[in-house]
């Protein structure tokens, strides 16, 4: 495709996305099937350049200020600067000039909120978090700088198929760098976005992309053969799949959504990955009445909850301009409904797991708290015990004096993700 093209294609997938009235990666695409003869290189070009505009948004609005043209034009171009694949291409020779001036520009000079491009409210809440010595101040910095770049492809290992080893053959074997996480003894970790949807590990079922702390919350729940299990806020079933493999295909494990177009799309996943033991259940709402039917018999519960999803920025950046502290006391609300209706199904000696992609203690620790305050018969667990047992190395990293498992993207290289655990008294 023509330069200029390109960038006018660009532009106009820009301004779609930075509405933020939908998730960009819906957007994105969306904006691909409108445009189906893009070749892969342009689609792959137009995505990064959209998703490095969302990460930087504040930064470049600022230094397009200074520049002439089309908003998303100029925007296009600050993007295409730290593209290397794009650089240069259709900008003239006056946008140039432009942009080897705004090169030279020493970013660590300017204003805090160009630098780490957070709305004030959620950089706020970080820096109380982190606290603001200096120990505390490299750590917010640290974590901006993860964040604003690109995650790697993890991917989890289907341990009812394969072996982690074979997988990396086969994936060697198909010229693509991979290594195992240093956590999960399930995964796999590559850089790039290789075409894995065509390789017959991924349409046989050997390997589910999968985060690994997503896979570690997994291995919180200590899921054994023959259980039942309840994966309680399923989604798209990642998790759930997991879960199975934990159970080696064998007792009844539950995957209950809202979301009906959301459990769909297990239904591929699930037929790959040769699972037979999972039931998935649209429900109305956390006190339905399928639930209440298992009461007091599940012997494990995953509550993945709805939550900011502020832990996944790498791969999501539209989320952290598109949530609002508004946003946070409702899902507060959600989390403590959905925690208590799900406890419920424990049965004495049952385990339960509460885990989000938040960053945020008030969508972890206080909800943790006030979870333990209302229901005394539920005794916490010491993740770094559970983890250990589950062969994870050097579990002591990732978890809090609370016995909670955190997971940082600076420190861990996965999403931010949270998670805490309970025992039901017998």
């Amino acid at each position: 495709m023509h330069p200029q093209a390109l960038l006018d294609l660009t532009g106009g997938l820009l301004r779609e996305v930075l509405k933020l009235d939908a998730p960009a990666d819906s957007i994105v695409s969306y904006f691909f099937r409108k445009n189906k003869s893009l070749g892969q290189r342009e689609r792959h070009a137009l995505a990064e350049t959209a998703y490095a505009v969302l990460r930087q948004k504040l930064l470049y609005q600022h230094l397009a200020q200074s520049g002439h043209g089309p908003m998303d034009r100029r925007l296009t171009l600050l993007a295409w600067q730290g593209l290397p694949h794009v650089l240069k291409l259709g900008a003239t020779v006056d946008e140039q000039a432009w942009l080897d001036r705004v090169a030279k520009i020493d970013r660590s000079t300017l204003p805090d909120k160009l630098r780490h491009n957070l709305p004030d409210w959620i950089a706020n809440r970080l820096r109380d978090q982190f606290g603001t010595d200096e120990a505390g101040t490299a750590q917010f910095w640290a974590l901006i700088d993860t964040m604003s770049a690109g995650a790697p492809l993890d991917l989890r290992v289907n341990a009812v198929k394969a072996k982690r080893d074979a997988v990396l053959a086969a994936l060697a074997e198909a010229d693509i760098e991979a290594r195992v996480t240093p956590y999960s003894p399930w995964g796999i970790r590559i850089d790039g976005k290789p075409a894995l949807q065509k390789l017959p590990l991924y349409t046989g079922g050997d390997v589910e992309v999968q985060d690994e702390g997503s896979q570690l919350l997994t291995l919180l729940t200590g899921a054994k053969r023959g259980e039942m299990v309840v994966d309680f806020c399923a989604g798209a079933g990642g998790k759930t799949l997991a879960l199975g493999g934990m159970m080696r295909n064998t007792g009844r494990l539950y995957a209950f959504d809202v979301s009906g177009h959301r459990l769909e799309a297990l239904k591929p996943r699930l037929a790959r990955s040769g699972l037979s033991n999972v039931y998935s259940t649209q429900i109305a709402h956390e006190r339905d009445e399928r639930i209440k039917r298992l009461s007091g018999k599940i012997d494990r519960v995953l509550v993945d909850a709805p939550c900011s999803g502020l832990g996944t920025l790498r791969r999501n950046p539209d989320l952290k301009w598109r949530q609002s502290p508004k946003a946070i006391d409702e899902l507060q609300a959600k989390q403590q409904a959905i925690l208590a209706s799900a406890q419920r199904l424990l049965k004495p000696g049952g385990r339960l797991v509460y885990a989000t992609c938040s960053l945020l203690t008030d969508e972890n620790e206080q909800i943790a708290a006030a979870f333990s305050e209302q229901f005394p018969d539920l005794v916490p667990v010491d993740a770094k015990q559970v983890l250990e047992q589950a062969g994870v190395e050097n579990a002591g990293d990732l978890t809090t004096p609370l016995g909670h498992l955190r997971l940082w993207p600076n420190r861990h290289h996965t999403d931010g993700f949270y998670a805490a655990a309970w025992e039901k008294k017998n």
